[in-house]
Parts: C-alpha cells; structure tokens; sequence
C-alpha cells in the first residue's frame, strides 16, 4: 500500500504561527507534526510515501532529507495548489496497480493503524474506500457521517449547524485499486476528493472509528490544547 501525505496547505487559521513554518511541521510536544505521521505508519509496515509540498516547501525538503525516512519519501512540489484530487490524480504512477492511503498530514492523529487496515481488508465487497472516523465534542464544525447498520456511509453532513450525530470524517481514506481505476476514468479534472468525489460513493464507503485521539489542528487554540493537555 502506498501512502500519499497532503502537506503543502498554508495553515491560515494557525498564523501567526505558520507565517514562518508549514503547517505540517509545527510541533506537537516538541515533534513535528509529519514525524509524527511517519513515525505511525511506518511502525504498521507501511513505507512508501509521496508528500506533496507548496507553501514554504524548502523547510519540508529540507526536513526529510534530514531525517531517517529520506529513503522512503518522494516529494512533489505543486507551484500551484492541485487540491486533494489533483494531487492524487497526478501521482498515479507513484501508486501504481496498489492500493493508497490518503492523509490529510495537518491533523494530530494517534489511531491504531493496523486496525484501520484490518478493517478496510474486511470491509463488505460492494465497498471501494475506508474512511477513518472519530467522536468530535464540536460536530457543527466537521464533516458529519451518518451510517447504516454494516458500517457504511449514507450520508454526509458538512458543518451544518444541527448535524445528527457527533461521528466525524477524519479526512484519511484507504481507496481501493478498483476505485482509483474509477477516479482516473471518470472524475480526471475534478481538484477536491472531499467534495467532488466522496458523494458520488454514498453506500460503497466502509468506515472505521479509531477512538484514540483525532485532533484538526486547524486554530491556535486547538493547537496549544493539544500541546497542554495531550
């Protein structure tokens, strides 16, 4: 399984701490959070990874080139930001015949992966992706899933004010090979996987809650809770 890290976002919401660092490096206890990342999911055999890159990309480089996942990482550089879709559309030959891990590499994330794993090779046949999920104590600021009685989704609510229930989207998906055939054939201009794709496979995405810690480290606020008391 290939892993494709989405790391090249500008972290607005943290500035000021990101005017002068990357998103996916600002430090969580003293690590980076795309050490983090690949720390996690090399300890469950996972090995292959592609980090996309654009703001302020030099210091990613520069971080994995100095780091002991040197030999294990690609990284691509957009000029202009491809989205989510965009960068899985145009690494395809990274992934191959495989099937790809897709991180959202800005969030602080302690699932177990293996089970994550173990789940997405269990999952029903009918189903062509595995999204991770969470309990969130703030469900009107995410991406709200609603679920049938096998485990799969039949429907998204994004940030509505009154979503029904608290089970969150974590933004990491396992596809399938069949899947990743389907996006290259039909979906082959869109930019955003979160909403120009997922809908379209309401009651063939299987799921699995981690109940380990899943925090968006998207305000300053969320950032110095997760420093103080994680």
């Amino acid at each position: 399984m290939k892993v494709i890290l989405l790391a090249a976002g500008f972290g607005t919401r943290l500035r000021p701490l990101t005017d002068n660092i990357p998103k996916c490096l600002v430090p969580i206890k003293g690590k980076p959070l795309l050490q983090n990342w690949l720390e996690r999911l090399t300890v469950y055999g996972l090995n292959q990874f592609l980090i996309n890159t654009h703001y302020l990309s030099q210091q990613v480089t520069e971080f994995i080139n100095n780091s002991k996942f040197k030999n294990n990482c690609i990284i691509k550089h957009e000029e202009c930001l491809l989205g989510t879709a965009g960068t899985l559309l145009s690494n395809l030959i990274f992934i191959g015949e495989e099937e790809c891990m897709l991180v959202h590499a800005d969030n602080y994330c302690l699932a177990d992966f293996k089970e994550f794993i173990r789940s997405h090779n269990q999952r029903p046949s009918y189903c062509l992706m595995t999204m991770l999920t969470f309990r969130t104590d703030t469900p009107s600021s995410c991406g709200i899933v609603e679920l049938d009685d096998n485990n799969v989704v039949i429907g998204f609510h994004e940030k509505v004010e009154f979503p029904p229930g608290n089970l969150a989207n974590g933004a990491i998906y396992i596809l399938s090979s069949d899947l990743i055939k389907i996006i290259k054939e039909k979906f082959a201009t869109v930019t955003d996987f979160s909403t120009e794709i997922l809908h379209h496979f309401i009651g063939k995405i299987y799921t699995h809650q981690t109940n380990e810690l899943f925090m968006d480290i998207g305000t300053i606020e969320s950032y110095t809770k997760a420093n103080l008391e994680y």
